[in-house]
């Protein structure tokens, strides 16, 4: 029987896309992330964006539009609950590669241990899904894609990285998942320094890839956060701002 865990669990927010059939106008996934800042507070998010909860494994996260220092951020509530929200994207990484983002912390998950299948828990997580030939996977990998697909009827993405916080890991480690090797975490922001403050960050997403695959990544297809402490039945609170793919700066791009 194959387990969903808090990991293996997040990616299935990838494909949310392809659990019900989106409007006309929404069937071509757009080149960009729509922004929170842009939108009024309440429950109704911003174009692109979609909840995903796993229903029949586990209790929903909480998200909701709110005003904080002026501007219009999520906020996440979880209680025991681990689910997220997902937005489809096509877009191309080499031409897009840096990923910027914001999010704030209030209090770490003091019992969390993403490097253990029991304890993978984190107050934010950022994820990007990327493309490729699901052919080319080990036998292993083919067996696990092909037992989520019978059990929840999604295909999950050729390979996912996962931006977290961790509570002892130093930044910039890299977690390879222990459900599967086509999930690759990597620690931004580690321990309790900057909690209760805005981090804003900014990534290469073509240099994590290469460094935690080894290989070219395909098209990004979708992005998503998701705050969980379903492992460890605690409760957590974040803040996310908005979300940005771009290219480099001219200086970096020919260097």
């Amino acid at each position: 029987m194959v387990r969903i865990g808090g990991c293996a669990a997040a990616m299935l927010l990838l494909v949310a896309g392809c659990a019900t059939a989106p409007p006309e106008s929404m069937r071509a996934p757009p080149a960009e992330v729509s922004r929170f800042s842009g939108h009024a507070p309440g429950q109704t998010l911003p174009p692109g964006w979609e909840p995903w909860i796993f229903s029949g494994f586990k209790r929903p996260t909480e998200y909701r539009l709110v005003s904080l220092d002026g501007t219009t951020v999520v906020h996440a509530d979880a209680r025991a609950s681990a689910s997220g929200l997902v937005h489809s994207l096509s877009l191309d990484p080499v031409k897009q590669p840096l990923l910027e983002w914001r999010w704030k912390v209030d209090r770490l998950i003091e019992k969390a241990d993403n490097t253990n299948m029991d304890l993978e828990d984190s107050p934010v997580r950022l994820l990007v899904s990327f493309d490729g030939d699901l052919g080319s996977l080990p036998p292993k990998e083919r067996i696990f894609f092909h037992s989520i697909r019978i059990l929840t009827g999604q295909q999950l993405p050729y390979a996912t990285l996962m931006y977290i916080r961790e509570n002892r890991a130093p930044r910039e480690t890299l977690i390879p998942s222990q459900h599967t090797s086509r999930i690759r975490m990597i620690v931004v922001e580690s321990g309790k320094e900057k909690l209760g403050v805005w981090q804003q960050f900014s990534r290469n997403v073509v240099e994590d890839f290469r460094r935690a695959y080894g290989e070219e990544p395909g098209r990004i297809t979708a992005v998503a956060v998701m705050t969980d402490s379903d492992n460890t039945g605690s409760k957590a609170q974040a803040w996310y701002g908005d979300i940005s793919f771009g290219s480099l700066p001219a200086r970096l791009a020919t260097q």
